[in-house]
């Protein structure tokens, strides 16, 4: 009975390296299989599917560099290409090397870069530098024997890890020489120090690979890659003593296919609906790219701080007038999703986890999974002031604020975020324009300049609907940022205007007006890029706007 290790332990009979686990996998009296990948994300598939080697193929390689398998890609970029691949799994990798980029010199200085990288192994093919894919062409030449044999030596001698595998790909019969030819070549590849044999045939049956299996005796292991013989079931190889099958090129292949097929299909419909459920998900990519251990590292590295938590005040202003049901505005549907979900959406993409929503009007058809609740039973008779006093235990540490009915790009939230500032709001410059509705309008100290140089602060003086043209500066859009010292600011002036009695009545504006004229209350200037659902027309535009 055979007992899994514990994660994170190699088991017992495992090899220490993974030159060894290549050595293995290569010497094996049992058929071993090597999955095609050319780069880091396809290596994490081939392990993923539970190979257990990898074969770092030239074509799809160059391919995937948009190159022809003719050695285009220089051996650094190939080198470079490896090391990703090396770093994206921990599968050994048996990369193709070619004709090994050259001469003797080059074979010795690639495989000592190679040991570096920790890929375990190199396959060269008996060819002439630049290399043409065997599959192009007929009666290609081949290298001299003794040049060749050269490089393996050279290749051998300069492996830094004795469990480094080298193999020795046969190309004659692909290139229509005998039987004898490559049994030759072979056999002097052999002597040279070469670790196993790949005999190469491009025919569309395995006769020929049969024959030589035959005829070597299994001198040393025998690797084969039946790209053109594909139909030949794989237990007459095992029958057959054959060390490794690579699988050579079909993830790159399946690629294409799938590429080919989504890109027509959007080109087509101009629009994602068909081909959103035959796709890969987002979190399937982060998945696979390891993005909880990134979490989790940034939990053991990084300074602790806690996460801003935010206030939604979602408590009044009803349905649009003409939307079919009763329900508050902010569970209005766009896209799939209700107003109120893409807005807290918003905020969890930006770190903001604890998220507290103040509801009133028709508060029972408020709800959203991982919220907070606070009602203000008293939303007819007060003003958003009173409903954010309602939230007031969850205004502690770094605190955003935003009404219940507004959606904005990411980019405007993580703005406030990063702002040293302990009171920061977002500004619209546009809204310095006349346009007819209540609007929250902003005076500060500065316009906005429009300068990407000018980078002095602006401040808030005065927030109101009532702000004359001239001294209109842009609308606030809903948003305000608060420190744990501007957080405590806020409660100080909440209760202030709750002992002066004045509190139920204030809205918005009055109290970051109040709260500017005793603090820094820092202005954001943002041009756009935000919506206030008021009117059907804005319930339009937020369904584009998504």
């Amino acid at each position: 009975m055979s007992h899994a290790s514990p994660p994170g332990t190699r088991p017992l009979d495992a090899p220490a390296t993974r030159f060894a686990a290549l050595r293995r996998e290569i010497a094996s009296s049992s058929l071993s299989f090597l999955m095609e990948a050319h780069d880091g994300l396809s290596a994490k598939i081939v392990q993923e599917a539970g190979f257990r080697g990898v074969w770092a193929s030239g074509l799809t390689t160059s391919a995937a560099l948009g190159l022809r398998d003719s050695n285009e890609a220089s051996w650094t970029q190939v080198l470079e290409v490896l090391e990703y691949m090396a770093d994206a799994t921990t599968l050994p990798i048996l990369v193709d090397g070619d004709t090994g980029h050259g001469n003797f010199n080059n074979v010795r200085r690639f495989v000592r870069k190679l040991c570096e990288r920790g890929i375990a192994g190199v396959c060269i093919e008996d060819k002439l530098f630049p290399k043409t894919n065997s599959f192009i062409g007929e009666a290609q030449p081949l290298a001299d024997v003794d040049e060749f044999c050269g490089r393996i030596k050279a290749g051998k001698d300069s492996q830094t890890d004795d469990d480094f595998v080298l193999v020795a790909r046969v190309e004659a019969l692909i290139s229509g020489h005998s039987m004898e030819e490559a049994l030759r070549r072979a056999e002097a590849y052999h002597q040279a120090g070469a670790d196993a044999i790949l005999i190469h045939s491009k025919k569309s049956n395995a006769d020929e690979i049969f024959t030589f299996a035959q005829r070597w005796g299994n001198r040393a292991p025998l690797v084969i890659v039946p790209t053109m013989y594909y139909a030949t079931p794989t237990d007459l190889y095992r029958q057959a003593g054959i060390s490794t099958i690579i699988w050579a090129n079909h993830l790159l292949r399946a690629s294409m296919a799938a590429m080919r097929e989504t890109a027509a299909r959007i080109h087509e419909d101009e629009s994602l609906m068909r081909v959103e459920g035959s796709v890969a998900t987002v979190k399937d990519i982060f998945r696979l790219m390891g993005n909880a251990e990134l979490e989790e590292a940034e939990r053991r590295y990084l300074p602790s701080k806690p996460a801003p938590s935010a206030v939604v005040l979602a408590a009044g202003g009803g349905s649009l007038e003409g939307v079919a049901g009763d329900g508050p505005k902010c569970m209005l549907d766009i896209r799939g999703q209700s107003l109120l979900q893409r807005l807290v959406g918003t905020l969890r993409e930006s770190g903001v986890r604890d998220v507290s929503v103040v509801r009133g009007e028709r508060k029972e058809a408020v709800t959203l999974q991982g919220v907070r609740m606070v009602d203000n039973d008293r939303h007819a008779t007060t003003g958003e002031a009173m409903s954010l006093a309602c939230a007031r235990d969850a205004i502690r540490g770094e605190t955003v604020v935003a009404y219940g009915d507004v959606l904005f790009r990411r980019y405007i939230l993580d703005s406030l975020l990063t702002s040293r500032a302990d009171v920061v709001v977002a500004v619209d410059t546009l809204g310095a324009r006349p346009r007819p509705g209540h609007r929250d309008l902003v005076t500060a100290d500065r316009r906005f300049s429009g300068d990407y140089l000018d980078d002095r602060p602006a401040h808030l003086v005065r927030l109101a609907a009532d702000v004359p043209a001239a001294e209109c500066h842009g609308e606030w859009m809903g948003l305000a940022r608060f420190t744990a010292r501007g957080a405590e600011w806020l409660r100080e002036e909440i209760a202030a205007m709750e002992e002066e009695g004045v509190l139920e009545g204030a809205d918005m504006p009055l109290l970051l007006t109040r709260l500017a004229a005793k603090h820094p209350v820092r202005v954001k200037y943002f041009s756009g890029h935000w919506l206030d659902v008021d009117t059907l027309t804005d319930l339009a535009e937020a369904r584009n706007f998504t």
